[in-house]
């Protein structure tokens, strides 16, 4: 942000437009709350080191936020966009965003957008192109997994594959984010003829575990990547986000993962190109994308 405080009136206070910082996670924590979103502080923490922000407070009390994550020179995407209810409709969110779209200009803009962020984002040239659907609860089947040597475990040794293999999957150079991810979780990769040719990675994340990216040439590929980790996870809360155009929703359904929510992908430019045949089919999460 060029411009890392600006006042506004409301309500006879200061509302002021701040660079995000640590001591805004517990502020920024409570507002996702308000709107039952399921991050844990940690979640706050982890985008808030892979990424930046802004602010929106008023004597210490953190009103609303955005944030972005920055690909390379061409890509960034947004997300964690939040204006709490007191506040909203005064022209507080377009600030907020407004900072968004200079911190990241000259870039193109992906997110992913709830039905009631659409004519905000219309609004500001950003076009639809896809549909994220959101599965998530805990498994009634228990998948099956080909058990050949092709899938393994994920070593150190493996991240600069998995990184160039995401990046191929998803067009934008997202290295940084992809090594933190790894860090912060388990990594699963398909091997064949001693290249890796898909990679997953699951963590903790909201109230139980996320399963994603996932990257992969096909998506009997991702499926086996998936049900890597779903075996290993059991009983346990997952969550799953997928493209709906990539036909693995209904299967997720059928694992017991029912359809939770859906946001519209939108671009904001020119979407990234994918190298094909490889596909990115499962999301790290709706912001980072």
């Amino acid at each position: 942000m060029a411009d890392t405080r600006k006042h506004m009136s409301n309500n006879n206070s200061e509302i002021s437009l701040v660079k995000l910082e640590s001591r805004h996670l517990e502020g920024a924590l409570k507002l996702s709350q308000e709107f039952s979103w399921p991050y844990r502080l940690e979640d706050w923490q982890f985008a808030a080191e892979v990424g930046e922000g802004a602010v929106l407070e008023r004597d210490g009390e953190v009103l609303g936020t955005a944030m972005w994550w920055r690909y390379g020179e061409r890509f960034a995407t947004a997300g964690m966009i939040i204006v709490t209810a007191s506040v909203q409709g005064g022209g507080l969110g377009s600030r907020l965003f407004n900072a968004l779209l200079d911190a990241t200009e000259g870039r193109n803009v992906l997110l992913n957008s709830t039905e009631d962020g659409l004519p905000l984002y219309r609004r500001r040239g950003f076009e639809p192109w896809g549909m994220v659907h959101q599965h998530q609860g805990v498994l009634a089947v228990v998948p099956t997994v080909d058990r050949s040597d092709d899938i393994r475990p994920a070593t150190a040794d493996d991240l600069e594959a998995i990184q160039a293999l995401d990046e191929r999957a998803i067009g934008m150079p997202r290295h940084g984010l992809v090594a933190a991810l790894f860090g912060a979780g388990e990594g699963t990769v398909l091997v064949r003829d001693g290249e890796i040719v898909g990679s997953a990675i699951c963590r903790r994340f909201g109230r139980g575990y996320v399963v994603g990216p996932v990257a992969a040439a096909s998506v009997e590929d991702a499926k086996q990547l998936i049900c890597a980790h779903l075996v290993e996870l059991g009983s346990q809360f997952v969550r799953i986000d997928v493209y709906a155009d990539d036909g693995l929703s209904d299967w997720l359904k059928e694992l017991g993962l029912p359809l939770a929510g859906e946001a519209v992908s939108m671009v904001h430019g020119t979407r990234p190109a994918p190298l094909a045949p490889y596909h990115m089919y499962a999301v790290a999460n709706q912001s980072f994308s």
